[in-house]
């Protein structure tokens, strides 16, 4: 029995430690030195960018390319016998993911890749940009959107990376016409071991790593380029929120029937197991949105209510539809960070607070984690849940009840994604035979899947009771294992090898290890995610075994 199954009168009460009070009056350090230090790196980014989007493609292809040349000569300059395994130079607190990255607190061998942050081509002919892997978000759809096109994906968060959205996992609102972030690249630019730079695509001698590189979280070559997909848009997106009432299959089933392949954009926000308010858009004109009685709501303006509390009002007042500039519904969410922002500054949304500072929002998630000490770091690991489900659509109200069950926490986020059928297994992939069962959203070649994104502080912390937060995450990800489901690896894991390599599949992943090199070089996927500091002996011990035989094939 779960501890959300115990009836409320049992349920222990936690003694608090100095720990919770610290992070009750955390807002402090947040709003004196993490935001005011956040704005400024937001500005001094801004204008880098700007210097960069200066320069003429040939002359940012040249410094690309002189850049990718002292990565070569850095790996060519590191001892295998005397070295620890390559990574890059990048601090551990800089990453957006949730997870540890103690992998670093071992003997390693630094790659620097600061340089590689310039947008390197927009080709509204081949509809293809070329970018390098710490390109976010916000700087992409910058410069993007005024051109009317703009990546198929965009994932909602500014400081998302190019290079974390394709090595790890990356969604939006359109997954369920493009699929996942990944899905939506058509070629990479990858330094392999041997310091050899190739170019990866899908029908070249190199397609087998261009299946592998999607969740392989780096651990096959260091990723210097990408080419993606473009799309045409307009200047706003038709916005439609639809509440809808019941039990959590009753929400589950309406979120299964709100969307059809037509909608550019569909997502669902579910707030207290009885309710919800799904969102469908599609893109329009400024001269549609402009047209008499139609509303515009500029939603990024600093002093605006917050998205999914602006959302929230469909309970109240109906359906309601309206425009949104394009840009600013891409990152809606950026602001709140979704609605974390909540737990971090529990007054930020107040109107008085978003006039005066709320252009100081968010704070960079970097900030927030390199502010924190262990301590602080393990308490958010055991009383706080950062975690996303992605399971197949007719499930999600098998998913809804057991986050209810297992975690309460609210609100819950929903975007449907295809989950494609490709020529080579890769790690995740459709259920077999999916084809021939054709439930709602799927198609012959690809089966509709859903992130169910789970953020907050679960019920029974707000509450003050007892919760184990690993002990929770383990029976999600076993539950993710029955239900061929899967875990994205920013967050926290507790999943051992053998539990890995059930949720993940190992057989593309570890040929193109040993075909390219990458072992013995760069660590492994899993022991790179694994919770906890990483030996070097237990890191070359797991290494000399994946040599001699991979774990996926001792545990099919």
């Amino acid at each position: 029995m779960s501890d959300l199954e115990v009836p409320l009168t049992e349920r222990p009460k936690r003694k608090k430690i100095w720990v919770d009070y610290f992070v009750n009056f955390r807002w402090i350090i947040v709003i004196f030195v993490v935001l005011p230090i956040s704005f400024t790196l937001y500005f001094l980014t801004y204008l880098g960018d700007v210097k960069s989007e200066m320069k003429s493609y040939k002359k940012r292809q040249k410094e690309h390319d002189e850049n990718v040349k002292k990565v070569v000569k850095r790996l060519k300059e590191r001892n295998a016998s005397k070295d620890g395994l390559v990574c890059t130079a990048r601090k551990p607190w800089i990453a957006v993911g949730m997870r540890n990255v103690d992998y670093k607190r071992a003997r390693h061998f630094e790659v620097d890749l600061s340089a590689f942050r310039n947008i390197l081509e927009i080709d509204t002919e081949r509809m293809i940009a070329k970018v390098e892997p710490l390109v976010n978000m916000g700087q992409i759809s910058r410069a993007t959107v005024p051109l009317n096109v703009s990546l198929a994906v965009v994932a909602e968060l500014d400081d998302l990376t190019v290079g974390g959205l394709i090595n790890g996992y990356g969604i939006e609102g359109s997954s369920h016409i493009y699929g996942l972030f990944s899905d939506t690249v058509v070629a990479y630019e990858i330094v392999l071991a041997d310091g050899q730079v190739v170019r990866a695509t899908k029908d070249n001698e190199y397609s087998d790593l261009f299946y592998a590189i999607p969740w392989s979280q780096g651990t096959l070559g260091l990723l210097v380029s990408a080419e993606i997909k473009l799309i045409h848009i307009k200047e706003y997106m038709k916005l439609t929120y639809h509440p809808v009432r019941g039990s959590l299959k009753d929400l589950a089933q309406g979120y299964i029937d709100s969307f059809a392949p037509r909608d550019d954009f569909v997502e669902t926000m579910i707030y207290n197991p009885h309710e919800g308010v799904m969102m469908t858009g599609r893109y329009a004109s400024k001269e549609e949105a402009k047209q008499k009685g139609n509303k515009i709501n500029s939603v990024g303006w600093w002093f605006k209510p917050w998205f999914y509390q602006h959302a929230q009002t469909a309970l109240k007042k109906g359906e309601f539809v309206e425009y949104i500039p394009t840009r600013e519904y891409y990152h809606r969410h950026t602001r709140c960070l979704y609605w974390e922002g909540k737990l971090i500054l529990p007054f930020a949304d107040q109107f008085w607070f978003r006039f005066l500072l709320g252009w100081l929002m968010p704070p960079k998630v970097s900030l927030l984690k390199a502010t924190q000490g262990e301590a602080i770091r393990n308490y958010y690991h055991e009383m706080h849940v950062i975690q996303d489900l992605l399971v197949p659509l007719y499930k999600v109200g098998d998913a809804l009840e057991w986050v209810h069950r297992e975690m309460e926490v609210y609100p819950i986020w929903l975007c449907p994604h295809k989950l494609f059928r490709l020529p080579i297994k890769t790690m995740i992939y459709p259920e077999p035979g999916f084809e021939t069962q054709r439930r709602q959203g799927d198609t012959s070649y690809a089966q509709m899947y859903t992130d169910v994104g789970v953020y907050y502080a679960p019920g029974p912390v707000l509450r003050g009771e007892v919760f184990d937060g690993s002990e929770a995450v383990r029976r999600l990800e076993q539950w993710l294992i029955e239900n061929h489901g899967f875990q994205p690896q920013y967050a926290v894991s507790e999943l051992n090898e053998k539990n890995f390599w059930r949720m993940f599949d190992g057989g593309l992943y570890e040929e193109t290890r040993k075909k390219y090199k990458a072992v013995g070089t760069f660590m492994s996927v899993y022991y790179k995610c694994k919770k906890g500091r990483k030996t070097e002996k237990e890191v070359q011990e797991a290494e000399q075994a994946q040599l001699e035989t991979p774990y996926a094939e001792l545990d099919p």
